[in-house]
C-alpha cells in the first residue's frame, strides 16, 4: 500500500504511521506542524511541510496516486474552540474540503476520516453510529461539518468516518506519543503522579456513581491497529461507513486516577474544581458495527498499559 497521512506529525497520525511501516507499506505525510512534533516523524517516510490547504504543493504530492488517504490534520482542542469557534471551523471543515476537493480532482478516492465522539453530545447510554448527533463545541461541529460533507460526495469518494472516543497511552517502542504540555485528562494524570502534585478535577456532581465523568478510553496503539485493517478492507470493499473507535467500557476519571495508582508509586491528591462548560456526564461506545468488520476487545491490562506507557513518555520528554 502507498498511504497519504496528514497530520502524521501528531500523536495519533505519527502512530499509525510507524504501524503502517513497520508492515513494510509505503507513507508519506503532509503537516504544516502547527500541532505536530517532528520528534515524531517516522525516519522511513516521506515528509511535505505543508498546509492541506496549500494547492499548488498538495497537487503535486497527489501526483503520487495514493491508495488510502487517511486525514489526521485537525484542531482537537475542545475549551479553545469554545473561545476561537473560527479558528475551528477554517481549519476543521473549509480546509479540509479544500484538501477533499484536490483528492477527488487526482481521482484518489479511498478516504479514512477522523472524527469524534464529541459529535454525539449528552447520552446516558452506549451511543450508536445512527443515534441522534448533538454536538456542543465548534470543535464537535466541525467534524460533524466534514462528515456531511464526505456524504454529499459520496459519488466521489470511497470513505469511511471513525469516531474517536478517548485515546491514550504510547505504542510499545516508545517511538512517538502526545504533546506533554497539553491538557487532557491522560496528561494531567502524569504531571501529577510524575511529580507528585495535585491532581485537579473538573466537577464532581456529574450524574455518575463517583460524581466524576464517565469516558470510553482506547490505547493508541488498538486505534492505530483499526486503520491499518480498515485501510487494508477500503482497497476491496465499497465503504460510505461510520464506525465508533473504543472499548465499549466507561471508565469515571476517579477510576482512571485509581488506574495509574497501580503503576505508580506516588499518591498525588485529588481536588475537586469547578465544572468545565458543555463537559458531558457520560460518553461510552457501542462498537458491535466495528466488530463485526475487525475484532477490538476490551481488556483491563489494556488500561494499565495505557497508564504505564503515558507516564514512561511524559518522563522520557519532559526535560528534552
Amino acid at each position: 500500500m502507498n498511504v497519504l497521512i496528514t497530520g502524521g506529525a501528531g500523536y495519533i497520525g505519527s502512530t499509525v504511521a510507524n504501524l503502517f511501516l513497520d508492515k513494510k507499506h509505503k507513507v508519506s505525510i503532509i503537516d504544516n506542524l502547527s500541532n505536530g512534533d517532528l520528534d515524531n516523524l517516522p525516519k522511513n517516510c516521506k515528509f511535505h511541510n505543508c498546509d492541506i490547504a496549500d494547492k499548488k504543493k498538495v497537487k503535486k504530492i497527489l501526483k503520487k496516486k495514493f491508495d488510502v488517504v487517511l486525514h489526521f490534520a485537525a484542531f482537537a482542542n475542545n475549551d479553545e474552540s469554545l473561545k476561537k469557534p473560527k479558528k475551528y471551523f477554517n481549519n476543521n471543515f473549509e480546509k479540509a474540503k479544500i484538501f477533499l476537493n484536490l483528492c477527488k480532482d487526482s481521482n484518489i478516492k479511498n478516504i479514512i476520516y477522523s472524527s469524534t465522539a464529541a459529535i454525539y453530545g449528552h447520552n446516558k447510554q452506549k451511543v450508536k453510529e445512527n443515534d441522534n448527533l448533538k454536538p456542543l463545541s465548534p470543535y464537535a461541529k466541525s467534524k460533524l461539518k466534514l462528515e456531511k460533507f464526505l456524504f454529499k460526495n459520496k459519488k466521489n469518494f470511497n470513505f469511511i468516518i471513525l469516531r474517536y472516543f478517548n485515546v491514550g497511552g504510547v505504542e510499545k517502542k516508545l517511538r512517538c506519543g502526545f504533546n506533554i504540555k497539553n491538557k487532557s485528562l491522560i496528561s494531567n494524570l502524569c504531571r501529577s503522579f510524575i511529580f507528585n502534585k495535585n491532581f485537579y478535577v473538573n466537577g464532581k456532581s456529574y450524574k455518575t456513581k463517583d460524581g466524576t465523568p464517565i469516558r470510553d478510553y482506547i490505547h493508541v496503539s488498538d486505534l492505530a491497529k483499526i486503520h491499518f485493517y480498515l485501510s487494508v478492507k477500503i482497497l476491496k470493499k465499497e465503504y460510505h461507513a461510520i464506525f465508533n473507535c473504543g472499548y465499549g467500557k466507561g471508565i469515571s476519571v476517579k477510576n482512571m486516577y485509581d488506574i495509574f495508582n497501580n503503576v505508580s508509586n506516588n499518591r498525588p491528591k485529588i481536588v475537586y474544581a469547578d465544572k468545565r462548560k458543555k463537559d458531558i456526564s457520560v460518553s461510552i461506545s457501542n462498537i458491535s458495527k466495528l466488530q463485526n468488520e475487525i475484532k477490538i476487545l476490551y481488556r483491563k491490562k489494556k488500561l494499565f498499559d495505557l497508564a504505564k506507557t503515558s507516564i514512561d513518555w511524559y518522563n522520557r520528554k519532559k526535560n528534552l
